[in-house]
């Protein structure tokens, strides 16, 4: 086995084609296989499965190229560190819940990016299952995984399972988010049955641990209300909270700036118990750059 092979291999998954790999590699479609096959005999495993309908991985070949891409990652990683502070480039990656806060700082965050080197930022909102695979199959170095506190000792176990450490950046209860024109926003603590006639503004990808899409739901979700709007992306959902009077959304506690930017208010609601986690991941042994400990440090400051 050697790196040549493995940046073969990714390339491979990538395409799911060996024509097109072949083509990206600058290299002849009967070369790139006998080297895929040399791999797989040197590995004594079957990597890739060839049907009708492409390449696809076998179940050893997903868990080999989770190590493949790491490895891959971190040679291009000292060979861009050796080839001069000319060519450098400045790279950052996280995967996030929907949240202002976090938003916020990583717009604070972008401000400190030089525009004297290149830059490659990647900041993906998500939930927290696709943040994790996110860290596992698409590099990703950071990850901010949102979930409900009675799940901690599950989520404890799959980091561990992952291999990621884990660092707690916030705890909270969510509160609503509304425009100062729902009338809602004149209370200062406001009633579940009070939103039976408002629309909901909910994550459209909500994710709670073993449970079907249908249970999920109902653990996220306000059993007073029967009228949503599901969204993926945040910014529109503040345009429909900033134009629609009668929606609200929970969130996580919203930035003054990012309120005032939009026409909000956030109220408390006392009876909605459910308490969250936003915990920081990161491969274990994974040293942060210097990008990762600003991005931090700015999100540690809207805590």
């Amino acid at each position: 086995m050697n790196i040549l092979h493995l940046k073969y291999a990714v390339e491979v998954e990538k395409t799911r084609s060996i024509n097109k790999a072949a083509e990206n590699l600058y290299m002849g479609q009967p070369n790139l296989s006998r080297a895929i096959k040399e791999l797989e005999e040197s590995l004594g495993i079957t990597i890739f499965k060839r049907t009708s309908k492409g390449i696809s991985l076998t179940p050893q070949g997903e868990e080999f190229m989770m190590y493949a891409r790491k490895i891959i990652a971190q040679v291009d990683a000292v060979e861009m560190m050796y080839k001069g502070s000319s060519n450098r480039k400045q790279s950052f990656s996280v995967s996030v819940p929907r949240a202002a806060y976090i938003a916020e700082a990583f717009t604070e965050f972008s401000k400190s990016i030089s525009t004297a080197e290149p830059a490659e930022l990647f900041y993906k909102e998500t939930n927290s299952m696709r943040a994790i695979n996110n860290m596992l199959q698409e590099d990703y170095k950071l990850g901010i995984i949102r979930y409900q506190k009675p799940f901690e000792s599950y989520f404890k176990t799959l980091f561990h399972e992952k291999g990621f450490s884990s660092e707690l950046i916030r705890e909270f209860s969510y509160v609503a988010l509304m425009s100062h024109d729902n009338p809602l926003s004149k209370e200062d603590d406001i009633k579940l049955k009070e939103l039976a006639n408002y629309i909901e503004i909910a994550h459209a990808d909500p994710y709670v641990p073993s449970l079907p899409l249908i249970d999920t739901k109902k653990a996220e979700l306000s059993e007073y209300v029967d009228k949503r709007i599901y969204v993926f992306e945040r910014a529109s959902q503040m345009e429909l909270l900033s134009r629609l009077p009668n929606t609200f959304m929970w969130v996580s506690p919203t930035p003054e700036k990012m309120l005032d930017r939009y026409g909000l208010v956030e109220r408390k609601c006392s009876e909605n118990k459910k308490v969250y986690r936003d915990v920081l991941i990161y491969h274990k042994g994974y040293r942060f750059s210097d990008l990762d400990e600003r991005f931090i440090a700015e999100v540690r400051k809207f805590v």
